[in-house]
This record gives C-alpha cells, structure tokens and sequence, in this order.
C-alpha cells in the first residue's frame, strides 16, 4: 500500500491484516478494493483456528465491506452484495450457531431480509418458472437472481419456527428448484 493510513500494514496481502487495519482500510476505500478486503475478511472467519467470537467479527467485518460496495453501485452489484450476505450470514448462522441479539445472525432476521430482496412474489416466480426457456433473456437472468438470492433457504428453513415466515422460505425453496 502506498498510502501513510496503511504504512504500518504488512504488504499488500490483506489476509495477512490485523482486524483493526482491514477495518480502517474498509473505511477509507471503496471500489474494487472493498472486494478484495471482503474476500480476505471472509477468509478469517473461515479459520476454525480462531475463537467463534473472533470467527464473528472477522464476518461481521467482511459483512461491512460487502455492504460498503453499494455505495458505489455497479449495475447489477445490489444482486451481487444480498447474496454475499446472505451466504455469510447463513454460513455462519449453520457453523458458529444462530444469535437472536443480532439481526445479522438471527435466522428470523435473514429470512425476512431475504423475502426482502426478492422482486417477484412467490406466484410471479412460479408462473414464470413455467416454460421459462422460452422467455425473453432479461426474465431468465431475473429468475436466475432469484435462484442465486435463495440458496441458502434449504439450510435455513431448520432454524426457523413453525408459521407464516417458515411457510413462505418452504415455499419459495420448493420454487426454487424450478428456476432456471
């Protein structure tokens, strides 16, 4: 790195960064480098040689550049940012356990940011999931952004209590197995 904010910092191998520096780093940049850091953050939380508080962190960090990329919005990024987060955020909810406190971690909270997300309702989705060979290449590549968007529903719908936001995640994972 050639600027003095990051003079102290270990080569420009971000993954080699304390928390700390990446986190100043996140702050002070933005484009193309915010993915680089979110990949390198992500990396750490992966770490089963660090604590699940470390391992949390180190996501929430990665969750914090990831979220970061939108302000600089590149066609398609909003798409592109909701499943990064939303893999993380359920990667983490799977392998380091659900935490209610936190809307990041809350299998609840993910589940409703997912719905969120989607442009289509459940009945759009459907019907146009039906012959969707045939239609036009900019509704495929939406249906296909739904597919991407709800990958993560099959492991999600366990941590989820029984009701009408369980019924809907089902729903849409049934559906999803039929988009493109």
């Amino acid at each position: 790195m050639s600027g003095d904010a990051y003079r102290e910092a270990p080569g420009d191998d971000l993954s080699t960064w304390t928390r700390d520096q990446l986190q100043r780093f996140i702050h002070d940049t933005n484009g193309r480098q915010l993915e680089t850091a979110r990949v390198a953050a992500q990396g750490q939380a992966y770490k089963s040689s660090h604590s699940e508080e470390d391992r949390r962190q180190w996501a929430k960090l990665s969750l914090l550049a990831n979220r970061r990329m939108l302000d600089n919005p590149e066609p398609h990024s909003s798409m592109r940012v909701a499943r990064q987060d939303f893999a993380l955020r359920m990667w983490v909810i799977d392998r380091l356990g659900p935490d209610d406190t936190d809307p990041d971690w809350s299998p609840e909270a993910l589940a409703s940011d997912t719905l969120d997300a989607l442009t289509l309702t459940l009945a759009q989705a459907d019907r146009l999931a039906e012959g969707w060979r045939d239609r036009p290449i900019e509704q495929i590549r939406e249906l296909r952004w739904h597919k991407n968007l709800t990958a993560h529903l099959d492991q999600l719908i366990d941590y989820l209590e029984p009701g009408p936001l369980r019924q809907r995640i089902v729903a849409w994972s049934a559906t999803r197995l039929r988009l493109p």
